[in-house]
């Protein structure tokens, strides 16, 4: 599983540098509307677009406001979302929607709206009239939302092909699930006959849970950490990092694999700003 597990790791190595200095641009004030980071879970969209490459599927993908590595993994334009940051009509979403809501409509990525966790209904309304492969990102403050749950029991009636994937930080801004809830969303899921499991962002348990992909709704809840608080204002200290795991897994090879994306990005932003 190595190969696989090296595959992710570049992929999840270009959304980490792109974050990690995208936050420089936003200490610098180059950018001034909120910023939704998603450094430290990269490794859920990294694997879960590895994984649907070699299966040759292409998916309709609905993400959440945080999702620049969502975008990134699945093959979004890094050009284009520098535009976007930049409020560009050259930006993914003609400028217009900023950090938290991007898309790429050449690779089917649909960008959220703003309003909370209405990806999933959209998504589930979607893959319900195009009967698609269809992949939804949600947060898991956002899964609590009615008409999120209630668009996952109408997959689970109707046995969509489609997959849930709640990027599970156990946060809502800075307040734990503890205060928010009593239940768990791979529970809710069970009790509406959506095959659903409780993982961690590891990219091989991921992988495991992803053998039948589109045979039935299936919901993976997948525990995470983000590095940055919300809207990008700050960090949330020291947390267990899976890039840094993986990063030491492959030695002198992921140092490498690092630095040549750190080194791309920094030649893309290089290129945008040019251009002005």
């Amino acid at each position: 599983m190595k190969d696989f597990r090296l595959e992710v790791f570049k992929k999840a190595s270009l959304c980490r540098n792109f974050e990690n200095i995208l936050y420089e641009k936003v200490q610098e004030k180059l950018i001034k509307f909120p910023v939704y980071l998603s450094a430290g879970q990269e490794f859920i969209a990294a694997t879960i677009s590895e994984k649907i490459s070699e299966l040759n599927i292409s998916p309709d993908i609905f993400i959440q406001h945080r999702g620049h590595s969502t975008y990134l993994s699945f093959g979004g334009s890094i050009d284009e979302l520098i535009d976007e940051l930049l409020g560009r009509k050259t930006g993914c979403a003609l400028g217009m929607g900023g950090s938290a809501s991007i898309q790429c409509k050449k690779k089917n990525i649909y960008g959220h709206d703003g309003l909370m966790g209405n990806q999933v209904p959209i998504g589930v309304g979607a893959c319900f009239a195009s009967k698609c492969p269809t992949i939804v990102f949600v947060g898991d403050s956002a899964a609590e939302e009615d008409y999120c749950l209630s668009a996952i029991g109408w997959a689970s009636t109707k046995n969509l092909p489609i997959l849930f994937v709640v990027e599970d930080n156990n946060l809502s801004i800075l307040t734990e699930k503890k205060v928010r809830r009593n239940w768990e969303m791979h529970d809710v899921a069970k009790g509406m006959q959506v095959k659903s499991f409780n993982i961690s962002d590891d990219p091989l348990i991921i992988n495991k849970h992803l053998q039948n992909v589109f045979d039935f709704p299936l919901l993976l809840n997948i525990n995470t950490v983000r590095k940055f608080w919300h809207a990008g204002a700050g960090t949330d200290g020291e947390n267990f990092d899976r890039y840094e795991e993986e990063l030491k897994y492959f030695g002198d090879e992921g140092n490498a694999i690092d630095k040549y994306n750190k080194n791309l990005v920094l030649d893309a932003w290089q290129r945008q700003l040019e251009k002005q």
